[in-house]
């Protein structure tokens, strides 16, 4: 559903503004947004903007992150009501399964690469925050890890940086606390694969 198509909704919400800023949430579930970001794309006041995000995240449906003094807003995941909100404003087929961040999900999308991937961890980068979107632990000599990881890159619908090292090399720079590695924790983890918990 586009953002121009909210405009029933209003009555249901009680606010243009707040119907369009929910659909511009959980149709992109995987994007964050600045205020004035937020102004240009739904085509409303900053100040309306302002106080219906103030609303929606004091019920918990949009979450607050800050990076480099800026605050950024995203749909909540987490809360009870995200898949129904999923259901109403994304027009993307898709859409409720994203909403859903699952292990599972990554367990099923691992399937083929699970004889020799020993761990993976999703990271969710903010805009413009430098890192990585995926940390692959296990044999890559016939690189099928690489070819697995660029089809990953190709379902997602765009660019991943991701890291490939081997079993070896994960668990000796993580003992020496190698900044690489600490780096890489810093960032927010969002799901991740590890059936023998190495990472």
């Amino acid at each position: 559903m586009s953002i121009a198509k909210t405009l029933p909704l209003e009555k249901l919400f009680g606010s243009k503004t707040r119907a369009k800023l929910l659909a511009l949430f959980f149709e992109n579930p995987e994007k964050s947004y600045y205020v004035r970001e937020i102004t240009r794309v739904i085509e409303e006041q900053i100040n309306s903007v302002r106080r219906e995000l103030n609303n929606l995240s004091a019920l918990g449906l949009v979450k607050i992150e800050n990076y480099e003094n800026k605050v950024y807003y995203s749909a909540n995941l987490k809360h009870p009501f995200a898949k129904p909100m999923a259901q109403m404003f994304s027009s993307k087929i898709d859409s409720v399964q994203k909403i859903e961040v699952r292990r599972n999900s990554w367990e099923d999308m691992v399937r083929p690469v699970e004889n020799i991937l020993d761990a993976l961890l999703v990271l969710n980068r903010l805009p413009g925050q430098e890192g990585l979107d995926l940390l692959i632990v296990g044999d890559d000599h016939s690189r099928k890890l690489t070819r697995w990881a660029e089809l990953v890159e190709k379902k997602q619908g765009k660019p991943l940086n991701y890291a490939i090292m081997s079993r070896e090399d994960y668990l000796y720079r993580k003992s020496i606390r190698d900044r690489f590695i600490l780096d890489i924790w810093a960032l927010k983890v969002s799901d991740k694969y590890d059936p023998e918990n190495i990472l």
